[in-house]
């Protein structure tokens, strides 16, 4: 079985609740959760919208190939009502950041996810359910990216639980 860590995040509505149907939606097609990160809130990165995300990062043991797990992601992402359309706010939106030490760039998938060291909102979920997991092509953990980003403005841990 590979491992896979899934970026989810949803700015759209009940945003812990979308992850979490999400997340079910991936046990049940993709394969056995491992382990869930921490909700977080934070602000949209490039694209302008008034909603805050809530996102957190996930680990997946799967048996589907690298591009079979995407195109299953993105089935999950259709399923919960997602709109595609570049720049539109998100009930689920989902992304494949590793797959095992898999290092691939094809039209439709590149791994590890070319992002993931840019992106707080990505990295301060990934930091809490894996801070060691070492970036196969940069050689860094999770939570040396993430420091090497300097202080988290606009990302803020949540629980799970409503208030």
């Amino acid at each position: 079985m590979a491992q896979a860590f899934i970026g989810l995040g949803s700015n759209l509505g009940d945003g812990r609740g979308n992850l979490l149907a999400a997340w079910q939606r991936l046990q049940a097609e993709a394969g056995r959760a491992v382990a869930l990160s921490p909700p977080f809130l934070t602000e949209p990165v490039g694209m302008e919208s008034e909603q805050l995300f809530t996102n957190a990062v996930g680990l997946l043991e799967t048996r589907l190939a690298p591009q079979a797990l995407l195109d299953k992601m993105m089935d999950i992402e259709a399923g919960l009502g997602r709109d595609r359309q570049k720049g539109r706010d998100r009930t689920v939106d989902l992304d494949l950041l590793y797959y095992d030490e898999v290092v691939i760039r094809t039209a439709s998938l590149t791994l590890p996810h070319p992002e993931i060291a840019n992106r707080s909102f990505v990295l301060a979920p990934l930091a809490a359910v894996a801070p060691l997991h070492v970036h196969p092509v940069l050689g860094l953990t999770s939570l040396a990216m993430l420091q090497r980003l300097g202080r988290q403005t606009g990302v803020r841990r949540i629980s799970w639980e409503k208030t």
